[in-house]
């Protein structure tokens, strides 16, 4: 069964072109050129991934990307005209998996969907049965790599596909430090991420907010500067 991929992009020469070549790779496409005619398939909730872009005519992509993360935890990929970092960190903490400045080149969509799909598989239920520790822990917080829940004090936590694979990495690696080049490698496995730190920075940072943690007196996550991070 082929994985969903739901496209909104005003622009529709960039999102007839991108369905183009995600149907070539066996991809069922949901396409959009607004996010109110979008509405009823995101409230359907029947979606692998999803491609935002962040300048919409009714709403904005912002907006959009934390509506669906108050109930969807499927990978999101925001799309950019600007170039400006703040834009990228925004939608970062509003719980974006990736962004792509326009333009583009359709093949780089095409492999980050790739690549966010691997993880996002990687860490859901059926895949990971018998495979992996069940469960991974530390003080007060829990990690269940087969329902995809974190706990803080028994409460759940909503996480990402990214910030959960983040913390798995550095769960399964406690009291030992995790390079950024390591967390780039074992979450993403790609090698365009190789030169951008603040990707992780970002995502480390929403990671803290969610487990009520600081920089300055860490409970959970420690930087360790220069080199990585470490539980």
């Amino acid at each position: 069964m082929s994985e969903k991929i739901l496209i909104i992009d005003d622009e529709q020469d960039i999102a007839d072109l991108l369905e183009v070549y995600l149907k070539n790779e066996n991809y069922t496409v949901y396409k959009f050129y607004c996010a109110t005619d979008a509405m009823p398939c995101i409230k359907n909730g029947d979606i692998d991934l999803a491609i935002l872009d962040i300048m919409l005519p009714d709403m904005n992509g912002f907006s959009l990307c934390q509506l669906i993360r108050e109930k969807c935890t499927y990978p999101i990929i925001m799309l950019t005209a600007k170039i400006e970092e703040t834009d990228k960190i925004t939608g970062l903490t509003l719980g974006a998996d990736d962004y792509v400045t326009k333009p583009f080149r359709p093949l780089e969509v095409v492999a980050r969907v790739k690549a966010q799909l691997r993880r996002y598989k990687k860490y859901s239920p059926a895949t990971n049965a018998g495979k992996i520790q069940p469960e991974l822990s530390y003080s007060k917080l829990r990690l269940n790599t087969q329902t995809h829940e974190c706990l803080l004090e028994g409460e759940a936590i909503s996480l990402t596909p990214t910030e959960f694979s983040i913390l798995h990495v550095l769960l399964a690696n406690a009291g030992n430090v995790v390079s950024i080049e390591d967390l780039f490698h074992v979450v993403w496995k790609d090698e365009y991420y190789s030169k951008n730190s603040s990707t992780i920075t970002v995502h480390i940072r929403h990671l803290r907010e969610k487990l009520k943690d600081t920089s300055d007196n860490p409970q959970y996550i420690k930087t360790i500067w220069g080199v990585g991070y470490k539980i």
